[in-house]
């Protein structure tokens, strides 16, 4: 399982940036001009960038260090005077960069930054939204994403999280029992700080909408099958994930396991139990291993293998009592608006960084990949995607994956939630730019673009991002239009707006309506489509059966 998360981490490589000069603050410090606010746990000072203000590192629990490594969140101690928000604080522990093994960041990292426009709201608080980061749960920070648009453009307070990854995360041990999967633990506890001090920041406590892209979304996805997660959020926008995202067998790498986001308990206490023996921690009972793993250092666990055998929150105990698929199939699921969506070509990202390792040059390289994915459907799965009708074997082979792993997927959720709450407001949209700027870092594959890929929205709603180049002018009124259509529907729960195209709810009684709204730069690029027959949904329901 090695290669495909280290593809993974080829992502998190492009879009991760290092908070510069990031370390932990003492709540004694000052900062330099910036708004002082009031929270629950005392006073903080911002810095102002002239139309805007943010507030960095703010603790919303204790660090989970020590006799804290892996408990559920506590509550973060109260400080006197004025705590220094003038910067972010360290990112949660990473996996490491490959070819490096350097460790980068801190178990001390359970804090979040908010953003604010520099206006006072006129009337009525603003809307809250709380990003969740991407990252394949073993990496990533809430630091790496600056909100100012969404913030300025969109009349809004934002909130960008940073939560337990990896081993220090997602680790089960019998010994733990039922513990929740950490990191989702950390993501509610930050929404129960967003509830008692959004009013301060001037945010609603009452609308407060939680979005995030890949693992991020399946974080959402999560949150909104979790029982204890009941009112800490009144809408959802889920970006290229969802709680049926899954992928086939191969599609990182010949002979890379079949992937599903969420495990078991028992499978995730067994895998602790194997690391806990390869640690050396197997004297005593449940206690005294568990005692003897606290006491390792931060290096000796955060290891690409160790850090890979943690990366799926479990299900099966009182933050998910079942798998977040089930849940959603058997409607049980908080009725919150939800926005779903997905990129048009999600998988190129993936086989773009796996193409030196595991190149598909021709027909036969091609047909050996749909074996492996498929087995005995791997014909008719050629028949409907023959390479003939694409550029080349790599992109027909990427063409399948997206619509398999990334875009039925999603439809098929939708239609879940449309299912069991027909009346809710659900709105689904497909980024497809084919010139969006390409993600900083990835390789570049003559003969393949990368089109609208995986993560290639996320500049258009947060300029922090780095790609290859700046937006275009018409890219730019794009994002303009994508933080409009974001902030409008964390506002009212619809996010259409006189001056925008309309943007038409999902028909649960008609799945192939064209519904879902395509985002493409210049003229009359935003528009609705037939996302389902486009990317084949009725082939793959069929051979999902």
């Amino acid at each position: 399982m090695l290669f495909p998360l280290l593809c993974a981490m080829a992502l998190l490589s492009v879009i991760a940036l290092p908070a510069a000069g990031a370390s932990p603050r003492s709540p004694g410090a000052t900062g330099q001009g910036g708004a002082i606010v009031r929270t629950d746990q005392g006073l903080v000072r911002g810095v102002s960038h002239g139309s805007y203000t943010t507030f960095g590192g703010l603790p919303y629990a204790a660090p989970p260090t020590g006799p804290l490594r892996w408990r559920a969140p506590v509550p973060a101690a109260a400080w006197r005077g004025v705590r220094d928000a003038t910067r972010p604080a360290e990112r949660c522990v990473q996996m490491p960069t490959p070819g490096t093994g350097a460790i980068v960041g801190s178990e001390d990292c359970l804090y979040l930054n908010v953003t604010v426009p520099a206006t006072k709201p006129a009337g009525k608080k603003r809307p809250v939204l709380v990003w969740m980061h991407g990252g394949a749960f073993l990496g990533g920070s809430g630091s790496d994403y600056s909100a100012e648009r969404l913030a300025v453009l969109g009349d809004a307070v934002v909130v960008t999280v940073n939560y337990r990854l990896g081993i220090f995360g997602y680790f089960g041990h019998s010994g733990l029992g039922a513990a929740p999967p950490f990191g989702l633990a950390d993501q509610q506890t930050a929404l129960r700080w967003v509830r008692a001090n959004a009013a301060p920041f001037g945010g609603d406590p009452s609308k407060v909408t939680l979005f995030g892209e890949s693992a991020g979304a399946l974080s959402i996805c999560a949150h909104l099958t979790s029982p204890t997660a009941v009112g800490l959020f009144q809408r959802a926008v889920l970006q290229s994930g969802s709680c049926l995202t899954s992928f086939p067998r191969g599609a990182l790498g010949p002979g890379t396991p079949a992937y599903e986001p969420f495990a078991a308990q028992a499978d995730v206490q067994t895998a602790g139990a194997q690391a806990a023996r390869q640690l050396g921690c197997t004297a005593g009972g449940g206690d005294e291993v568990l005692a003897c793993l606290r006491r390792l250092s931060t290096d000796r666990l955060a290891t690409a293998q160790l850090m890979q055998s943690f990366n799926r929150p479990a299900f099966g105990n009182g933050l998910l009592p079942l798998a977040p698929g089930r849940a959603l199939a058997s409607g049980r699921f908080h009725r919150v608006p939800v926005v779903l969506g997905t990129n048009h070509d999600e998988m190129r990202m993936f086989v773009g960084v796996s193409l030196a390792a595991f190149p598909i040059r021709t027909e036969d390289d091609y047909r050996a990949r749909l074996a492996d994915a498929f087995g005995p459907a791997a014909p008719a799965v050629e028949a409907r995607y023959p390479a003939a009708h694409h550029a080349s074997p790599a992109l027909a082979w990427a063409a399948v994956l997206t619509d398999r792993s990334f875009t039925c997927t999603t439809l098929a959720a939708d239609r879940a939630i449309a299912a069991h709450a027909p009346g809710l407001p659900l709105y689904g949209y497909e980024f497809n730019d084919p010139e969006a700027p390409v993600l900083a870092g990835l390789p570049a594959n003559p003969g393949f673009p990368y089109g609208a890929a995986h993560g290639f929205e996320m500049p258009f709603l947060f300029p922090s991002v780095p790609t290859e180049r700046p937006l275009s002018n018409s890219q730019r009124a794009l994002s303009d239009r994508m933080v409009g259509y974001w902030t409008t529907f964390a506002r009212t729960g619809d996010p259409n707006a006189p001056d925008a195209p309309l943007w038409p709810t999902l028909r649960p009684s008609s799945p192939h309506t064209p519904s879902v709204l395509s985002l493409v730069s210049g003229p009359g690029g935003i528009h609705p489509v037939d996302a389902y027959s486009a990317h084949q949904c009725s082939f793959w329901d069929r051979l999902s059966q």
